[in-house]
């Protein structure tokens, strides 16, 4: 199929079904690989990935042939589950911890509404957790979204689950939440904006400052939104008072969050995720947010076999879904509503994640049982597919081959043993890793996906979904315990896509796909982790996401990429490999040169594995702070030495300066940038490119030179190390100085890491190295030697060791001891050339000590001296042992081997000594001895033979093997003959004859194997057959034998002469008795005997010891006999009674058989007669039955019916009825399964219906009674019936039917035509039998209805006017009161059908004018009477006189009371305003109210004041446009076209009023609007027809109306002076304006956007003079302050900020600036702590003014203070000094102002410079600690610095 194209899937078919509805979920690609292709999978999904990783997911069908089978043993496999609460999937609360939200609750009730909550909300009785209820609410979109939606039935449910709520609660928890939480969900938003707002702001700052050291104080401080609360986290020098959870540091307190709960403290750096700042607002950790009462999770589950797990799955999907097969739309449906929350709580078991090296794998391996069901050659087949899970991830071109350990999950499949609904939640594999899964057996597992490039909308839409959830949980889509619904998220444009996966298919997942799905059943699936060549960039998202999230990987990324780098790899590998490896390169480059500017000089390698190509061999270090893998590099401080940050998070390890840090590295960037070459080079011999990756790697190093400030002056890297170079190479020239060397050392680790470029530093640092052990070597040896010439305890120096350290030429470095050295050295050479001539020649063992003791004297040690003391020793040994064996006589005592290996070493040895010819004398006797013990044994051997050897040879002194061995056999002979005659006493006496067997047969197995001939071996066998037959003539004496065993065994024993032995005499008295019993039991057996003979023979045998041949015959005999009397019994027995039911009854046919079965019994019995007798009284029966069948079928032909009666036939049935009754009660009596019987029940019941039918010709039968008797006929299967007599009555009772079904029937079941009445009529001709009554009453309605008819022609045949309304109803009732249906009636009821709905649609659309007499046509006048006011109220405007009118009711009574408004001189009723004083004020009425206020009449007169709903005109102009040709004159329709046209006049003058209103620009004309719209407003409320377009033309002009209102009050309250507006009010007006399409040229937004230029331009140089740090003089300042209040425009954030400005500080007299400042504790004055000559900050400071006594301080601060104010006079105007001695009025105003300032510059993010104000605001704070579990308060920003104690 080529690349296994795509089958069966139908893009856009519906799969799968919601709670909700139908889910349009396509499905993923299924793919059908040919045999070819399916043999490499790695290849295959290599192939089908352009086609299926859009889809995230999809499924394989291997071959046909392709059928592995099932590895586990059923029967044995227990597995553990877990338990999956699939209702709480989704529908569940979040884990909220309620003390912790009452703690925030209260906190925002203090802080924002003065009081606390003081008394628990009750709801239904119980108290209402606020926690659950808010987060509930939040689900759902917030408390206007489930307003809207109406979602609290919802929303209760995560309240108090499983519980019901009515409609009215729904309204109270509605109220309760208004109550008590709507405020708090307004701030809660508002917070999580701006925590939103400040990441961001944090993460350009973080961007910004990247490139910067940061120097962070020690402590913390953090303020909430409100600026009221302040904590602070102190860690002092001597003391941590509070450490991080999460990495155990209390270090960089400044960045340590304080849960407010709790206390405890979290690093911002150390969260998953981690924060760029510190959040506004109060913060808690997840320990407090989270409740361990609500958390949700998988709770582990019983143990379950295989068998009581299916058993527990079938009652599951039975208790959902009954017996029946059900389908997937069911199943899936029904899942969904138990996910959402809608089918109750629902808990299923699941077997996931079973490690398959723990408990077996479905797929064949290797080291595993095979089952006996198995072939082998299949077994080992599919151990060896690459198919299987457990081959997959180490196949040729994956990249896990290089990982050394097995991961569980990953590397070893996982085996799922799922029931209905368990399910697998929304998750992507670990590293975004490919997954294979292979369903083994069961029902379907079904899958959903969504692609890997919408991960991202994906998480989107789930935080968005489930906001509490994720708000509790960051890390929620990591714990794979999350579902949400596929429609939501195809709702909110997430593709999702779904596959079905069937027993024996594949379904392969993505890198990055979400995934998640449900079992349908009982099933058991496999899947494991596989990685081809383009996962290698995933794998690196996927690390990255691990870091963000702070979550432990499973394995290094990076040690991954460097051993596929060091191994064998293809050309598909080398394409991502190469990207992956730059990646890595350019990181690890970045990294490592911001670490070398920020000071970190100090590295070192780190130790080198010992399987570099292989990932997971040794254990890297983790992250304190990411907890990833530490392979690369890594940071480490000697103040934590167990402590390792990766080089992302080196600022986080601890507070030591930069110098002291080390930088730890497993390769230099070279070696990294070697791997990326040789990667390159392999690409580009596969595909020829450019050598550019190489170009770029140098140029990037050359460009990129790195710069540092070094002494005041900033040098490259580059420049650095060729000053080190230098420096190296004339210490390498100078006299060896280890203090030198190691100084060089030491500053050459800052470039070792480095790439390429430094090469050459690399090289020196080898020779210096080198150079430095060579001269430490050369000093430690002639320290040895000196040490041991001196007589002190030292070891020797060898002279190899010697001759290397001289090997070097040249000389690494000037040692000047390498020449004395040398010396040494010679000397020993000349010793070791004399050992070497004595140990090679044959020398006497004096001169051999001579040599070694001028050894010892030397100071340096050879290997030769060793050789000659090992010689001396050796001969030594050896003379001892000669001397030894000489001496010992006595027999056996030496062994000859010693005498042999004394030989050979002698001769090894060549020394002279005396002992060797008396050594070699003994060799020679030994060897002697040997030969003649050899011959013995290889003839034949006899005992005497061997005892005259063995005396002989009894007093030699060696001892022979083979002399030993001889005697061994003359003592096994001696004991064999012993145990024979030991056997041999009384064996015919002894009982236990089977001993005596096993005892013979083991002396005759002994005596075969010896080895010396014995004579007594021939009697062994003939006593072991004696003993063998006396030991079954015991046996059959205990058990009983067959006969011919016994004659046999009778035989056997004469034959070995023992017969006349006891036990053989008894055997042959029994053999006598039991030939006696056989002759007997053959002769009863040939004639048939009495019971009793059969019987006397079974009591003789029991007393016979053997086993008779004809005993069987016997014993079958009797039990046939038995059996055929148990089967007589029942037709013996005598009482039978007439009730017996048809099942109890006996088979005649029985009875039958047991008489054939008498003749060939064996016995005589006298049951057979009797048998006999009762088959003959049955055949008389029988015969009786029969004649009286005969009688009935003969009243069956009979042709004369009538009515019955006067023929006699009713008489004659039912005389036959009583003799069938009576014969079949005597059949039943004989006990007798006749088939007679069921025959005569027949023929009864036939005649019993004849009967009923016939009884019917006299009456007028019910319906009811008729259609029984059908059904009785049909249940006798009379219908059918042959005879005259019941096919007459059959045919006759289906007329009666159909007529009674017309006439009789309650219901008319049919309409039935007048032609069809006419035929019954027709057929009734043609019927035997007669129903007069029946008939009499059809003709008389056939009558009827043929004069109705002619009625309905009359009434079409006059004219339209002439058709009234009454006549054609008089006519339906007429017609639907008969019996027939004819075409007028249709036309009847089809023309007032049509009216009725016309009208009543008309009615709909009018109801509301209807009122109580609900009538049509009184609604349509009120509805006409209200558009001829709305027309007059136009006319009017227009100049046109009329009459006096009511404007805000339909009424035209002119009895009531009118009003005139003083304004526009209309008229209103007192009654409909509600006004009583109206003789003594001037009334204005509520539309004229417009033209003083500007606002829409919400709730006043108009459109909005009536409560009426008005009809639609589109409505109204559809019915009047209706093409209906009705057959009478409708006067409602006549109406409602003037209505129509009416309205749409009215519509024409408000369209003319809108266009006018919309098309001026100047504020002249804004009266003449004012005017119109009143008028718009007045008629639109009195019409009764109602036109959307029209309404909101209106509204939108009113809207316009009201705005330029509102702007031109403003601008009139500017011109008068009364009122300045802001810049943001102007900012929002002309927002509005722009969203209600205010032309630009409108005279009030040109004059906005004026205002708004001119405030903006201001606003800008007021910021920049602001912040410029006293560049701009006091008087430009001033000039500004000036201009600024004389704007049109109100600026008071920005004119506060230039009077900050303008306030001078200290005795230099200058603005606010940057630099740090303190402030004096006594008159509050700021001074520079420059200015004032302070090193550091004291606790309370007092100025030389405040402080007296202390003149000679004032007067060392005069010069200075001289210089400044001389310095100032150049800069700005002079401004007098403040008065130190008395106390400043403007003090507490100016620190106000001071204060504000300081919180603007805040809010600006200066504090994170620690160069800005946050140094003056850190170092001159009051101390504070912290103190448990309490919030300290401030009242303001001042709080914060130094006052006088």
């Amino acid at each position: 199929m080529g690349k296994g194209r795509p089958r069966a899937v139908e893009t856009g078919q519906n799969l799968s079904v919601s709670s909700t509805g139908s889910l349009n979920i396509h499905s993923g690609p299924i793919y059908y690989p040919s045999e070819e292709e399916f043999r490499d999978p790695l290849e295959y999904i290599y192939k089908i990935r352009p086609d299926a990783e859009p889809y995230g997911i999809c499924k394989i069908v291997p071959p046909k042939n392709w059928n592995p089978p099932f590895a586990l043993n059923v029967d044995s496999f227990t597995f553990p589950t877990k338990t999956q609460a699939i209702h709480q999937l989704q529908a569940r609360p979040a884990s909220c911890d309620s003390r912790t939200f009452e703690l925030e609750y209260n906190r925002f009730l203090e802080g924002h509404c003065g009081k606390k909550l003081k008394k628990r909300v009750v709801f239904e009785g119980e108290e209402l957790d606020l926690c659950k209820l808010f987060n509930a609410v939040r689900r759902y979109g917030g408390y206007d979204r489930v307003v809207k939606d109406k979602k609290w039935g919802e929303a209760f449910r995560f309240v108090r689950s499983g519980k019901k709520i009515s409609e009215c609660a729904k309204h109270v928890l509605c109220q309760l939440y208004r109550e008590h939480l709507y405020d708090y969900e307004g701030y809660y938003k508002r917070l999580n904006w701006e925590r939103v707002k400040s990441c961001k702001r944090g993460i350009l700052e973080d961007a910004k400052s990247e490139n910067k050291v940061k120097v962070s104080s020690s402590k913390r401080r953090r303020k909430n939104s409100d600026h009221e609360k302040v904590k602070v986290c102190k860690v002092e020098e001597e003391e941590l008072d509070q450490i991080c959870e999460q990495c155990r540091s209390g270090l960089h307190g400044e960045v340590m969050l304080l849960c407010d709960r709790c206390n405890k403290g979290w690093h911002i750096y150390c969260l998953s995720p981690p924060l760029k700042q510190v959040p506004p607002g109060n913060w808690y950790c997840f320990e407090c947010l989270n409740s361990d009462k609500d958390s949700f999770g998988f709770v582990p589950g019983k143990r379950f076999t295989l068998e009581a797990f299916r058993r527990l799955a079938d009652r599951a999907k039975k208790k959902w879904f009954g017996s029946a097969c059900a389908s997937r739309v069911q199943i899936e449906k029904k899942f969904w509503e138990i996910v959402e929350g809608l089918a109750g709580e629902v808990e299923v078991m699941y077997g996931s994640d079973l490690d398959t090296s723990v408990y077996g794998s479905g797929f064949p391996r290797v080291n595993d049982q095979r089952p006996e069901s198995v072939e082998l050659k299949a077994w080992d087949e599919y151990c060896r597919s690459p198919w299987n899970l457990n081959n997959l991830p180490k196949l040729k071109g994956s990249m896990l081959r290089a990982v050394h350990h097995n991961i569980t999950g990953v590397m070893v499949p996982w085996l799922y043993v799922g029931m209905l609904f368990s399910a697998f939640c929304w998750h992507f594999e670990d590293h975004c890793f490919y997954s294979m899964n292979y369903l083994h057996w069961g029902e379907p597992k079904c899958w959903y996906s969504i692609p890997g490039n919408e991960a991202s909308a994906f998480e989107k839409v789930m935080r968005n979904c489930l906001p509490d959830l994720f708000d509790a949980q960051p890390d929620l889509l990591f714990q794979l315990v999350t579902m949400l619904n596929p429609s939501v998220l195809q709702g909110n444009g997430v593709p999702v896509y779904s596959v079905l996966q069937e027993p024996g298919n594949f379904v392969i997942t993505f890198p990055r796909s979400y995934h998640g799905g449900f079992n349908l059943g009982l099933n058991c699936a496999e899947a494991v982790n596989f990685a081809p060549a383009d996962w290698l960039p995933y794998g690196g998202s996927g690390a990255e996401l691990y870091q963000l999230y702070r979550k432990a990987a499973v394995l290094s990324h990076e040690e991954l990429l460097c051993a596929v780098a060091k191994s064998d790899w293809d050309s598909k590998v080398s394409a991502y490999l190469r990207k992956e490896l730059l990646r890595i390169y350019t990181k690890e480059r970045t990294w490592r040169e911001r670490l070398w500017k920020s000071g970190i000089t100090r590295s070192s390698p780190m130790s080198p594995r010992k399987s570099p190509e292989f990932v997971g061999t040794e254990e890297d270090p983790t992250c304190i702070i990411c907890k990833q893998y530490l392979y690369l590099s890594a940071v480490v401080c000697r103040c934590r030495p167990s402590s390792f940050v990766c080089l992302e998070h080196w600022e986080h390890l601890c507070e030591c300066k930069s110098r002291k840090l080390r930088l730890l590295y497993r390769h230099t960037l070279a070696e990294l940038a070697d791997l990326v070459l040789i990667v390159d080079k392999h690409a580009l011999e596969e595909v020829p490119q450019s050598d550019g990756l190489q170009r770029n790697i140098s140029c990037s190093n050359e460009l990129n030179a790195l710069k540092k400030k070094v002494k005041g002056a900033h040098v490259t890297r580059a420049q650095l190390a060729e000053q080190w170079l230098l420096r190296s190479c004339k210490t390498l020239q100078s006299p060896f100085s280890g203090d030198a060397y190691t100084n060089l050392l030491k500053e050459a680790e800052q470039f070792l890491w480095a790439g390429s470029e430094m090469d050459s530093v690399r090289d020196m640092v080898e020779n210096l190295t080198e150079a430095q052990k060579c001269a430490q070597r050369i000093r430690d040896c002639l320290s040895k030697i000196e040490n041991w010439s001196s007589g002190g305890d030292f070891e020797k120096v060898s002279l190899n060791r010697v001759k290397k350290l001289l090997s070097f030429d040249p000389v690494p470095c000037n040692e000047p001891g390498y020449l004395k050295l040398k010396d040494c050295a010679e000397e020993a050479s000349l010793l070791v050339q004399d050992i070497d001539a004595a140990l090679s020649t044959c020398s006497k063992i004096d001169e051999l000590e001579l040599l070694y003791s001028r050894a010892c004297s030397s100071p340096i040690q050879v290997k030769q001296s060793e050789k000659l003391s090992q010689k001396i020793s050796s001969v030594k040994v050896w003379i001892d042992s000669a001397r030894k064996v000489i001496s010992d006589k006595c027999p056996a005592a030496i062994e000859v081997d010693i005498l042999y290996k004394l030989k050979s070493e002698i001769l090894e040895l060549q020394v002279q000594v005396q002992e060797t010819e008396m050594i070699f004398d003994l060799v020679s006797l030994a060897e002697s001895c040997q030969d003649r013990c050899r011959s013995v044994l290889n003839g034949s051997v006899t005992l005497k033979d061997v005892e005259v050897l063995l005396q002989e040879m009894e007093s030699f002194s060696v001892n022979i093997p083979e002399l030993r061995l001889l005697k061994q056999y003359q003592i096994d002979v001696s004991l064999w003959i012993a145990r024979f005659n030991d056997i041999m006493t009384n064996v015919h006496q002894r009982e236990d004859q089977q001993n005596v067997i096993d005892e013979l047969n083991s002396i005759l197995e002994d005596g075969q194997s010896l080895k010396i001939q014995v004579d007594e071996l021939p009697l062994v066998k003939i006593e072991l057959k004696k003993a063998c037959c006396r030991e079954k003539a015991l046996k059959a004496c205990d058990t009983k034998m067959a006969l011919d065993f016994l004659q046999q065994l009778f035989a056997e024993a004469v034959v070995l002469q023992i017969e006349r032995e006891e036990i053989f005499l008894s055997l042959s008295r029994e053999l006598a008795g039991a030939l006696r019993w056989e002759e007997r039991a053959k002769d009863i057996l040939a004639r048939k005997a009495q019971m009793s003979e059969f019987e006397d023979l079974i009591r003789m045998s029991e007393d016979i010891v053997a086993i008779m041949p004809s005993l069987g015959d016997v014993k079958a005999a009797i039990s046939v006999a038995k059996s055929w009397l148990n089967n007589t019994k029942p037709f013996l027995e005598s009482d039978f009674s007439g009730s017996s039911t048809s099942c109890s009854l006996l088979k005649l046919g029985d009875l039958k058989e047991l008489i054939s079965q008498s003749r060939f019994l064996k016995i005589t019995l006298e049951q057979q007669s009797l048998l006999e007798k009762v088959l003959d009284k049955c055949t008389e029966w029988q015969h009786d039955a029969y004649s009286l069948l005969q009688d009935v079928e003969c009243l069956y032909g009979d042709t004369d019916i009538g009515d019955g009666r006067s023929n006699g036939l009713i008489s004659k049935i039912e005389h036959l009825v009583n003799l069938l009754e009576s014969a079949r009660k005597a059949g039943l009596s004989l006990g007798l399964d006749f088939p007679e019987i069921p025959k005569l029940q027949n023929a009864c019941s036939r005649l019993q219906w004849c009967n009923k039918v016939l009884s019917f010709c006299c009456l007028i039968p019910p319906y009811e009674d008729v259609e029984s008797l059908m059904d009785i006929a049909e249940h006798l299967s009379i219908m059918h019936s042959s005879g005259n007599l019941l096919s007459s009555l059959i045919f006759g009772a289906k007329w009666l039917k159909n007529v009674s079904e017309v006439i009789s029937a309650p219901v008319k079941f049919k309409a039935c035509k007048l032609t069809d009445a006419e035929e019954m009529l027709a057929e009734y001709q043609g019927i035997s039998i007669s129903f007069p009554m029946i008939v009499a009453q059809l003709t008389d309605a056939t009558c009827k209805y043929r004069l109705w008819q002619e009625q309905v022609h009359q009434f079409f045949s006059l004219e339209l006017g002439e058709r009234s309304w009454s006549q054609i109803m008089q006519l339906k009732e007429h017609g639907n009161a008969s019996f027939f249906t004819c075409a007028e009636l249709d036309m009847v009821l089809s023309e007032v059908e049509k009216v009725e709905k016309w009208k009543q649609r008309c009615m709909d659309a009018v109801a509301n004018f209807a009122g109580d007499e609900n009538s049509l046509l009184c609604a349509l006048h009120k509805i006409k009477e209200s558009l001829d006011r709305s027309l007059y109220v136009y006319e009017k405007s227009q100049g046109c006189e009329g009459v006096c009118l009511c404007m805000c009711c339909t009424n035209g009574s002119e009895d009531w009371d009118f009003l005139t408004c003083s304004t526009c001189k209309d008229s209103y009723h007192l009654q409909c305003i509600g006004y009583r004083n109206h003789a003594e004020e001037v009334y204005v009425c509520s539309y004229c109210e417009l033209l003083v206020g500007g606002s829409i009449p919400h709730n006043g007169g108009g459109v909005l004041r009536h409560n009426v709903k008005y009809s639609d005109l589109k409505l109204l102009s559809e019915l009047v446009s209706i093409d209906e040709n009705f057959c009478v004159r409708i006067e409602e329709r006549d109406i409602l076209q003037q209505i129509v046209d009416q309205a749409y006049a009215c519509k024409k003058c408000l369209t003319e009023i809108v266009d006018f209103e919309m098309h001026y620009y100047d504020k002249d004309q804004f009266s003449a609007v004012s005017i119109k719209l009143t008028t718009a407003l007045k008629a639109i409320g009195m019409a009764g027809v109602y036109d959307h377009q029209s309404y909101c033309d209106l509204e939108r002009a009113l809207a316009r109306y009201s705005w330029r209102f509102r702007v031109a009050r403003l601008l009139d309250a500017l011109e008068k002076g009364l009122e300045k507006p802001s810049i943001q009010q102007i900012q929002w007006h002309l927002k509005e304006g722009e969203a209600m399409n205010i032309l630009r040229e409108d005279h009030f937004r040109l004059k906005l956007s004026e205002l708004k230029d001119i405030g903006l331009q201001w606003a800008d140089c007021a910021k920049k003079v602001a912040a410029d740090s006293g560049a701009l003089g006091l008087d430009g300042v001033y000039e500004l302050i000036a201009e600024g209040e004389s704007l049109p425009v109100c600026l008071k954030k920005e004119l506060e900020l230039l009077r900050a400005r303008s306030m001078l500080h200290c005795i230099c007299r200058k603005p606010f600036d940057e630099r740090s400042m303190i402030a004096c504790g006594q008159c509050g004055e700021w001074y520079h702590i420059k200015c004032v000559k302070l090193v550091s900050p004291p606790k309370v400071y007092i100025c030389a003014a405040c402080m007296p006594g202390t003149k000679n301080l004032v007067s060392t601060l005069e010069p200075l203070d001289h210089e400044r104010s001389t310095y100032a006079k150049f800069v700005e105007p002079k401004t007098p000094s403040p008065r130190h001695t008395k106390p400043r009025i403007g003090l507490k105003k100016s620190e106000s102002s001071l204060s504000q300032k300081m919180l603007k510059i805040k809010n600006s993010s200066i504090f994170d410079h620690p160069s800005d104000i946050d140094c003056l605001w850190w170092r001159n704070r009051k101390p504070f600690r912290r103190a448990a579990k309490k919030r300290s308060e401030f009242d303001s920003l001042s709080s914060f610095f130094h006052r006088q104690q």
